[in-house]
């Protein structure tokens, strides 16, 4: 038996290999971010896209198109803005003064439940919050750097919101030349997966919008019926939580529901009962009807996806969790099973012509 030897080719490919594995290692963290920024600006540059692409069939330049779509939706982020910040903003303001009695309220609530001395629960909430004030970045993840300040968020925002115009503009080269990218054989299939997340993006934009307005206009509704103080914080809170599929709603129901225990356990309990019917009909009316014909992910993989996505873009990459998870079903799908299944069926066609 010949005595295998290592080669120079051999020793080159390891040494290449070893390489690679470091610099992906340091690139690691720099291509998260990347890759969430990119799937931003073409969450925004898409629906931009679709609205200037209409406006053209009515004679409007493309370009005139997409920046009126930016200024209208900018309005309409505004307008909502000031109509929503002032009562906001009050009962924010109402809310914060009010912490203090919250918390010492809720110390002694707690403790009569759970049979601890009230020192000791306000330690152990304290030491929660500790947990998160003093390591910010357990909260951002790999995108840190982008909440370092206010200027940096702002210059981000802006850079996102000029290269989603751009790409609204002029799409088409970006997407022939990903195409090109792709062996001629195989283009017609990246074609249809570009159409295929051009669909799912969409999709989950529109529930996400609807969703927003329902949970926050149910939650709303429901807490001034039973009186509960900070309505319209709860409520802006809810709907903005929805961006995190699950956990989002989740989460959102905590705070209120403290806060009513503070009040009686039974304000307690119905406010958990608000929460549980308001998410129900979200979770089984709107995102069935309006997400899941065009995202199509069972929800299991999306719970277990949202942690997954957590750990490898951090807490801002939650706002893109489900078109995230969209595309690698979608990536999966076109590029491994329909191709094994494709084969399979011409196997079995071979195989019945072979045998007649």
């Amino acid at each position: 038996m010949a005595e295998k030897r290592l080669t120079p080719g051999t020793l080159y490919r390891v040494v290449l290999l070893a390489f690679t594995l470091v610099v992906a290692a340091l690139l690691a963290k720099a291509l998260a971010t990347l890759i969430l920024g990119v799937m931003i600006v073409v969450i925004i540059a898409l629906p931009m896209s679709a609205l200037a692409e209409r406006l053209s069939r009515l004679g409007v330049p493309r370009a005139v198109g997409a920046i009126l779509t930016l200024l209208l939706l900018l309005g309409a982020v505004g307008g909502l803005i000031a109509l929503i910040v002032p009562a906001f903003s009050d009962e924010i303001n109402r809310f914060v003064n009010s912490l203090p009695s919250i918390v010492n309220d809720l110390r002694h609530r707690l403790a009569g439940i759970t049979g601890s001395s009230p020192s000791k629960v306000g330690k152990q909430i304290q030491t929660f919050v500790n947990g998160y004030t003093h390591h910010p970045a357990r909260l951002l993840g790999p995108a840190a750097s982008v909440g370092a300040s206010v200027a940096a968020v702002l210059g981000t925002l802006i850079v996102v919101l000029i290269t989603a115009l751009y790409t609204a503009i002029k799409p088409q080269p970006l997407l022939s030349g990903l195409i090109r990218i792709v062996p001629p054989p195989g283009r017609p299939r990246a074609e249809v997966i570009l159409s295929r997340l051009r669909l799912a993006y969409l999709g989950w934009l529109r529930g996400l919008i609807i969703g927003m307005i329902v949970m926050g206009t149910l939650t709303y509704a429901g807490l001034r019926l039973v009186n509960l103080p900070f309505a319209a914080f709860f409520a802006v809170f809810t709907a903005i939580a929805v961006i995190v599929p699950y956990f989002g709603a989740l989460v959102s129901s905590i705070l209120p529901i403290l806060f009513a225990l503070t009040i009686s356990p039974g304000k307690a309990i119905i406010v958990a009962v608000i929460y549980i019917a308001v998410h129900q009909l979200e979770s089984n009316v709107v995102q069935p009807q309006v997400v899941a014909r065009t995202v199509d992910i069972h929800p299991a993989v999306v719970a277990v996806g949202v942690i997954a996505v957590e750990t490898l873009f951090g807490f801002v990459g939650l706002i893109v969790a489900v078109p995230i998870l969209a595309t690698v079903r979608i990536l999966i799908e076109e590029l491994w099973i329909l191709p094994m299944e494709e084969n399979r069926d011409r196997l079995l066609i071979t195989q019945s012509a072979h045998d007649i």
